[in-house]
């Protein structure tokens, strides 16, 4: 009997041998006729990802497009340190600029809600486990969520944060609304883009938030129609806290109390498919902080082999990645099952700029058990 591959699998296979050449081809800035090769993986990512264009000319205009991100994927490999694979994803017939628009968030302008409460930067430092992972915890951490042509990576995150935390303190599930979290914000936002202290400010204006199967999410904003009014409350919160921009401070904070949000720089985001992301600051700058997730633990991956580049001078020990773990809003076709890792302890993209959580206990009250490893 005759064995059928996945069109994952020979995509994959056929792209392997595809960038390299259209990188050259790119910079000569003469694409010339398009190889069967890139024409039969652009076939095979059309049918993994469920892609079709209504004209011709849309269907060619999105090929050039995939050629242009295969080569940029083989640039980001060779930027990133190793330990990163990046290639084909479900965004990969995009432009940088649709991507941006569509999955991106604005900038914070002027001054930040809240950055006054900042905890744990006079606490004295207390050892931090090697390794932690909150998804271990039954219930604590929710499914993949997919926020689609909505830009709303915030309101996401911040349903994420509440989550986990009553699941560890309370030991009791909840799937929360985000749809409510658009609706009811006073930011008026909603699908064009937010940031996740402005989600805590809803719940706590609402004095909590309905429920995912209340009050559903549409993937799209409705202004002047909030219906929190309607729905009994599942969670809320006491405040929520800024953390100290300290790796170590948040490994910390995350290992005690649970799951936190982070805002980085999503460069790197677009056309990854697995590994430690370890990119420098000028590649992917720490500064400009353009997509929200949530960090729900860290570990450290052991390098593979004996060679020059993984074993130092002095020792025959392989050396480690540390890397956080991060929880996005791309659905689970994309990353590692919808997670992605980034390296830990040199701030990469940004990771350190605004990490920020609510709190559903009084602040000298910790849950009953700490992450597991």
């Amino acid at each position: 009997m005759a064995l059928i591959a996945h069109p994952s699998c020979l995509l994959a296979l056929l792209v392997a041998g595809l960038a390299q050449g259209i990188r050259g081809s790119l910079m000569a800035q003469d694409l010339g006729p398009q190889p069967l090769e890139l024409k039969e993986a652009f076939k095979l990512f059309q049918i993994q990802f469920n892609r079709s264009y209504l004209t011709p000319e849309e269907h060619a205009r999105r090929l050039d497009i995939f050629a242009h991100n295969l080569a940029q994927a083989q640039r980001l490999q060779e930027e990133d340190f190793g330990t990163a694979e990046f290639g084909v994803t479900p965004f990969s017939d995009l432009t940088e600029e649709e991507f941006g628009q569509l999955y991106g968030h604005r900038r914070a302008a002027g001054g930040v809600p809240g950055m006054g409460r900042v905890v744990g930067s006079e606490a004295p430092e207390e050892s931090v486990p090697h390794t932690c992972d909150w998804r271990k915890v039954a219930g604590a951490i929710s499914s993949i969520r997919n926020q689609g042509n909505c830009r709303c990576c915030w309101a996401m995150a911040a349903a994420g944060n509440i989550e986990a935390l009553w699941g560890i303190n309370f030991l009791e599930f909840v799937n929360v609304s985000v749809q409510e979290l658009l609706d009811c914000g006073r930011c008026g936002d909603g699908c064009h883009g937010g940031y996740v202290w402005e989600a805590f400010s809803t719940v706590l204006n609402n004095s909590g938030v309905a429920s995912e199967r209340d009050y559903p999410f549409q993937a799209n904003f409705r202004p002047h129609r909030c219906h929190a009014k309607m729905y009994n409350k599942v969670a809320w919160i006491q405040d929520f806290i800024f953390l100290p921009d300290n790796e170590q401070r948040i490994a910390q904070y995350l290992a005690t109390y649970g799951p936190i949000t982070v805002t980085i720089n999503m460069k790197y985001l677009k056309l990854y498919q697995k590994g430690v992301i370890k990119a420098r600051p000028t590649t992917c700058d720490p500064q400009f902080v353009d997509h929200s997730a949530l960090l729900v633990g860290f570990g450290s991956d052991k390098s593979e082999g004996m060679g020059a580049e993984t074993v130092s001078s002095q020792s025959r020990h392989p050396r480690s990645t540390p890397y956080w773990i991060l929880k996005n809003s791309w659905g689970a076709q994309w990353g590692e099952e919808g997670y992605f890792r980034l390296h830990r302890g040199s701030n990469t993209c940004g990771i350190t700029k605004y990490p920020v959580t609510a709190r559903v206990q009084k602040p000298d009250v910790k849950p009953q058990f700490s992450c597991p490893p």
